[in-house]
């Protein structure tokens, strides 16, 4: 997930503690774009020598042995049962086995070596252990054609030159935004909350589709600098064309148990062709390419990228990692306050209320909120956004898991599947149940092991690593989107993806 600049009629400021708490804040997320030196992931310690096992599990036969993988994955069980019972087979969180997509029209190799624990998932985010180059979905790699014919920033390897290049692009689109954040966020949440309130005495509102216009809208603006009101056609339809771009790279490689055996046949058997949404994304691009013409200078001049490179890069960040990112965590947040117990919420509210004070919304305010951030990071812990992370071994090494180690050899795909690794109970207290204040007080130290952003939370992101680039922005975003909700309203209902209750703060 990532973000960015400019809008003049949003650049009003917040008032003069937003000034000051922004620019403490923005130091902290995105100082530099220089180049540090990598990141040494945190490996959880063992006191005593553990014993070298061999890998266990098994691709099975050639062809039969993947479609088995591929059924048992996307319709007899399910993502989560398939990695559970295959832990429980092989009596070790590190195993051989497939991943989809596979046989019969992907060229794509499904063989991963799954690392499911804390210890051993840990090892992906070590550059000097592994290669990132075109595998963010595994093995299988969308076509270039759905990218401008380029291979954009997050199918490149941090060894390759022009990762560097892209990367503090992105993440100096990150710095600069700051400014019009919080006044852009708030004031599209005012028009969406006023758009659900109009339409509450008809019955419960789903969140879904308004979330989505949000999400475009917003990270258009502080992304792009691109505001899709100044196009009818954007401002009606581009969160569904984003959507539909998205959905078609990606479709094949998502588990769907209803609908078997036409999912398998018709949706997970072939990579879809580029033409199918060509004209989305090609109205998309010439959105940007109008809108955002600041940030596009700025990409050409002061990073030396073509037009083009900006553009497309421009086009992922903003669709891929960001309005892709946000449309699955929001929702789920949602889902999370819907859940909570009415103390969490009446907690939540309290300290919304206490720390904004006369001052409002700010970014000084909302890291005072260790409820809140504690809220979203136990949402991100049990439900990523993106719930598989990958890498290529760059050479052999042994991987440890809490009981044993392994021999991992060179070009042999990692995977890991982040739900049940942030489940891992020899890290996290009772870790199926939802706990919202885990991460406050001590509970902090527990952000080395939160790696919902292709690191732990308390990293750093570089143009060195494969960490999220907007990784805070994206935190920093949830809480202040819980703070909006709690300082709007006294009392929230959320039933099944509706708003049922919207109770005005008194």
């Amino acid at each position: 997930m990532n973000m960015a600049s400019f809008s003049p009629t949003l650049l009003k400021s917040n008032g003069s503690s937003l000034t000051s708490a922004k620019m403490m804040t923005m130091n902290r997320i995105t100082s530099s774009s220089s180049s540090p030196p990598p990141v040494k992931t945190s490996i959880p310690s063992q006191s005593t020598s553990l014993p070298i096992r061999s890998i266990p599990g098994s691709y099975g036969l050639p062809l039969l042995g993947p479609f088995v993988d591929r059924l048992d994955y996307s319709w007899f069980q399910g993502s989560d049962d398939f990695f559970r019972k295959r832990i429980e087979k092989n009596q070790s969180t590190v195993f051989r086995t497939n991943v989809p997509p596979s046989f019969p029209f992907f060229l794509a190799n499904p063989n991963v070596v799954a690392v499911l624990d804390c210890k051993s998932f840990a090892h992906m985010f070590d550059m000097e252990l592994v290669d990132k180059k075109n595998i963010l979905v595994g093995d299988f790699m969308p076509s270039t054609k759905f990218t401008g014919d380029r291979r954009v920033c997050a199918y490149l390897d941090t060894t390759e030159p022009q990762h560097e290049q892209i990367k503090s692009f992105v993440m100096d689109i990150l710095k600069r935004s700051s400014t019009i954040w919080i006044p852009t966020l708030t004031t599209l949440l005012d028009k969406m909350f006023d758009t659900i309130e109009s339409q509450l005495p008809s019955g419960p509102v789903n969140y879904l589709v308004p979330i989505q216009k949000f999400n475009f809208s917003f990270l258009s603006r502080v992304i792009a600098g691109a505001n899709p009101e100044n196009s009818p056609d954007m401002a009606e339809n581009g969160y569904v064309r984003m959507g539909r771009w998205l959905a078609v790279q990606i479709l094949p490689t998502v588990p769907i148990t209803a609908f078997q055996p036409l999912v398998e046949i018709f949706l997970h058997s072939f990579p879809y062709p580029f033409f199918l949404v060509s004209n989305d994304y090609n109205k998309l691009y010439e959105f940007l390419e109008k809108e955002g013409k600041d940030v596009i200078s700025r990409g050409q001049t002061e990073f030396n990228l073509s037009k083009e490179d900006v553009i497309h890069n421009l086009l992922f960040t903003l669709g891929f990692n960001a309005y892709g990112g946000f449309t699955i965590f929001f929702p789920s947040l949602l889902s999370a306050l819907g859940s909570a117990t009415p103390d969490v919420r009446e907690k939540l509210r309290q300290e919304v209320r206490e720390k904004t004070g006369s001052g409002g919304l700010t970014f000084r305010a909302v890291n005072e909120m260790e409820l809140v951030q504690s809220f979203v990071y136990e949402t991100l812990r049990l439900n990523p956004p993106v719930p598989l992370q990958y890498g290529r071994a760059r050479k052999d090494f042994n991987l440890s898991s809490h009981e044993s180690v392994f021999n991992v050899k060179k070009g042999e795909l990692l995977c890991g599947y982040q739900p049940l690794v942030m489940k891992d109970p020899k890290i996290f207290d009772g870790p199926e149940s939802f706990i919202a204040d885990r991460f406050t007080d001590k509970g902090k130290e527990l952000l080395t092991y939160l790696y919902w952003s292709n690191g732990p939370q308390n990293g750093t992101t570089s143009v060195s690593n494969k960490q999220c680039a907007g990784k805070d922005f994206v935190t920093l975003t949830a809480s202040l989107f819980l703070a909006y909700l709690f300082m709007r309203y006294d009392s929230v209902a959320i039933v099944d993806g509706s708003f049922s209750v919207l109770e005005k703060a008194k």
